[in-house]
């Protein structure tokens, strides 16, 4: 690995460990249960997932992570702007949604089936709603 590559990698880890304390307090917000945190973080056990959220400092951050983190931090924003009260930024994830895309499915059921597209299909989608405001 050259040392381009090293501090790439470091930088990824450093940003992760500073967001994802931010991300867990998203995932608290919107109610999600440990199997979905780690259907969202795409973390394969609860042990990991208990040690990331006690010390996320430690965690291992990888692209597939950090990818992850970005959408979720991405639909946050979105569903900050789309709505003024925090009750619907917070609960609309779990709902059901009648739009023919999520065919009577909660973002968060889509977004569970527990791969990268699937976090990035509920944001892309979030962004065309809001108009791609900032």
């Amino acid at each position: 690995m050259s040392a381009a590559q090293v501090n790439q990698s470091q930088q990824q880890t450093q940003a992760g460990n500073t967001v994802l304390p931010v991300v867990f307090n998203i995932l608290d917000k919107w109610s999600c249960s440990q199997n979905q945190q780690m259907a969202l973080l795409g973390l394969s056990n609860r042990s990991t997932l208990n040690k990331y959220r006690s010390h996320p400092e430690s965690a291992k951050v990888s692209k597939d992570l950090l990818e992850r983190m970005s959408y979720i931090l991405n639909i946050h924003k979105c569903l900050r702007i789309m709505f003024t009260a925090d009750e619907s930024v917070y609960n609309w994830v779990q709902k059901p949604n009648s739009h023919l895309f999520f065919a009577g499915r909660s973002a968060m059921d889509v977004m569970c089936e527990g791969k990268v597209v699937d976090l990035f299909q509920v944001a892309t989608r979030l962004n065309a709603w809001r108009g791609g405001q900032s």
